[in-house]
């Protein structure tokens, strides 16, 4: 039921003519023979059934951050130790706003753009940032599937392409380039990305590049150019693949030769690196990202839920498959980190053994465990480089190393659908692509996506990557989750909302719930807001470069034009909210009068088509002269009228109805 005491915000009103999905016409005629079209809206899309939603919103939320990232991050971070800091900052930052993105959705059942306007015009900015940064994100996570495509077209090998170096030196002698750096890093840095050696210098677009970059742009539009309705469907196997590829993984590595160091060099804790408050800001950002709060996605996901779903069971089944995930994916990659650290030790003693003699002897502590152990990577260097160097020792490597690039795909996918779906969502949503089909619309967000991320396909790509990642959807999208909570609880209510979520799940939150959102959420993520910038001003962003003729990276600083654009992106996270505000602000002192109320306003009518006369003539509306029936010959399927600007009725209609705010 609506509550008087919420008739006057915006949950009724459309100020941005954002809408929830599809609208048809219908005739509506007056006593006096006046006809006039009412466009009305068509039932919301919805999920087939709960399981396709539990696997979508598990899909997007467990992605390549739980293979590469998580485990470079325990490792670097106490081990064990970072597994406390780790699950405090899941209870209390986590999963607080995990449950209120998939409430506020299913609540209102609109995209990100259209929840905020919703809840008050004048921060329906907070929306609009919430795409920009899905889409700048979007430009670049998918071009990481393109690289995992690169790769698995070249596992269908018998030996791996990335298992030696080539003999292309002088008199067919080995590449010197690789030789000093490893096979790995060479295919790497060579053959997949043909990498030029700085961000100044793009060196053209590289075709096959361009190509896996294509393919899986088609991938992504032919899975989401009907919206849930077609990525619903994928899911069943994008979220379940990469398990099983974990769980095969997981009894092979843990059989291997130093399988149990590798497990104990990521799990022993050092409680001393508590004491570090860097170690509880890299545990927040984490639970941060892995869970992907911020980007709308979620919200937009929980829109097409039921009105009765239980958002609160679906917020914690998610937040705790997600760490779990996290961690099981840690036990594999150690597994197999700790066997290649083994193989390592024991060449470098056998080299050391050879080279006893030699005046220059190797020094012992090089060829330590410990010290192959602590040569840990993250992100690509995990996945291209340091992973790949270990499948190149199991036996059957061809047949691993295509099970590994399908899991990152799977992976990647099923975090992609989710940022495309927050975009996709919001634009559809908008008034001025109403007339427009899905597909129609996703495909030409794909095209658009797909001839600006051909910049990653330069020989600066990966240059040009690391600077979206750093600054597209860090500060920014800590900015959005912290005005989302201040938005739901000091500008809609906690009150209402926790009301709210009782008539939707029958149960209302509990103290918990109501002290992370008021007190504790917002006030971690102002702290982690504040930390990043201080973060960014101290330490100059920098880029590691490759160094053909030394075989390895070096540190550079950006150039200025590099850090103006880094500058746009951040802005772009943050700066919509403020000028929304501003603008509307401004709008509504200058050109708003208590006159200019239109008299023909006609607010939401939560009722079908069907009902529409009955109630009318119950509340005697505004009206010269009865309603007639509404001629509907045609149409099913019909919801609820929104608002006035889905609403279209003649001039003289509007002047004569007034449709007063009803019970929903």
């Amino acid at each position: 039921m609506m509550r008087p005491a919420e008739s006057s915000s915006s949950l009724g009103s459309d100020a941005s003519g954002v809408g929830n999905a599809e609208f048809d016409p219908i005739q509506v005629t007056d006593a006096g023979g006046t006809t006039g079209q009412v466009t009305v809206q068509k039932e919301r899309a919805s999920w087939d059934n709960k399981i396709q939603f539990m696997l979508s919103v598990i899909g997007y939320a467990v992605g390549l951050g739980n293979v590469w990232r998580f485990p470079y991050l325990c490792q670097q971070n106490g081990g064990g130790a970072f597994l406390i800091p780790y699950f405090i900052m899941l209870v209390i930052e986590g999963v607080p706003l995990f449950y209120m993105e998939l409430a506020i959705g299913q609540r209102l059942r609109k995209g990100s753009l259209g929840v905020w306007n919703s809840i008050h015009p004048l921060i329906g900015g907070i929306g609009l940032s919430s795409t920009m940064v899905s889409f700048m994100v979007g430009l670049y996570y998918n071009v990481i599937i393109c690289w995992c495509f690169y790769y698995l077209f070249n596992s269908f090998t018998a030996t791996l392409p990335w298992s030696s170096c080539p003999n292309d030196g002088p008199n067919g002698t080995i590449n010197m380039e690789c030789a000093q750096s490893s096979e790995t890093a060479f295919f790497w840095y060579r053959h997949t990305l043909d990498v030029s050696p700085s961000i100044e210098e793009p060196e053209g677009i590289k075709w096959w590049m361009a190509l896996c970059l294509l393919l899986s742009w088609i991938v992504v539009y032919g899975c989401i150019r009907k919206g849930i309705k077609s990525s619903g469907k994928v899911v069943y196997f994008t979220a379940t693949f990469p398990y099983l590829i974990l769980t095969i993984f997981f009894f092979r590595a843990v059989t291997l030769e130093g399988a149990g160091s590798g497990l104990k060099h990521m799990l022993t804790p050092k409680l001393d690196r508590l004491k570090d408050p860097t170690v509880w800001m890299d545990a927040a950002t984490q639970i941060f990202y892995s869970l992907g709060l911020g980007f709308g996605s979620l919200i937009a996901y929980a829109s097409y839920n039921p009105p009765k779903n239980n958002c609160r069971k679906d917020a914690l089944i998610v937040s705790i498959t997600n760490c779990s995930t996290s961690v099981f994916a840690s036990i594999v990659v150690f597994s197999v980190l700790g066997f290649k650290a083994v193989l390592n030790h024991e060449k470098c003693i056998h080299l050391h053994e050879l080279a006893h003699n030699l005046s220059e002897v190797i020094p012992e502590h090089n060829c330590s465990l410990e010290n192959q152990l602590n040569q840990a990577a993250e992100g690509t260097g995990l996945a291209f480089i340091v992973f790949t160097q270990a499948i190149v020792e199991l036996p059957g490597g061809p047949f691993w190393a295509i099970c590994f690039f399908l899991m990152l795909i799977s992976l990647g996918l099923g975090s992609q659908f989710g940022t495309m779906e927050g975009v996709i969502t919001t634009v559809f949503d908008m008034k001025i692509f109403r007339r427009f089909s899905k597909s129609i619309l996703s495909g030409g967000i794909c095209v658009t996506c797909f001839l600006v991320g051909l910049i990653f396909t330069t020989g600066a790509g990966e240059y040009w990557l690391k600077l979206f990642d750093s600054f597209a959807g860090t500060v920014g999208l800590v900015m959005i989750a912290l005005m989302e909570m201040l938005a739901v609880c000091y500008v809609y209510g906690y009150k209402k909302f926790a009301l709210d979520i009782e008539d939707m799940t029958g149960e209302r939150p509990g103290w918990y719930w109501c002290i992370c959102w008021n007190f504790i959420s917002p006030v971690v993520m102002f702290i982690i807001l504040v930390a990043s910038l201080v973060f960014r001003f101290m330490n100059p962003p920098t880029y590691l470069a490759w160094d053909r003729h030394s075989g390895e990276t070096v540190s550079r600083e950006y150039p200025t034009f590099a850090l103006i654009v880094a500058g746009m992106l951040a802005i772009a996270g943050i700066l919509p909210p403020f000028v929304v505000f501003l603008v509307r602000k401004c709008q509504g002192k200058l050109l708003t009068t208590d006159d200019e109320v239109s008299e023909a306003e006609l607010r939401r009518v939560g009722t079908a088509s069907s009902t529409l006369p009955m109630i009318a003539r119950e509340t005697k509306m505004n009206c010269d002269n009865d309603l007639e029936p509404i001629e509907e010959s045609g149409y099913s399927n019909l919801n609820t009228v929104t608002s006035v600007s889905q609403l279209e009725l003649s001039l003289p209609l509007r002047a004569k109805f007034h449709f007063e705010l009803a019970d929903d």
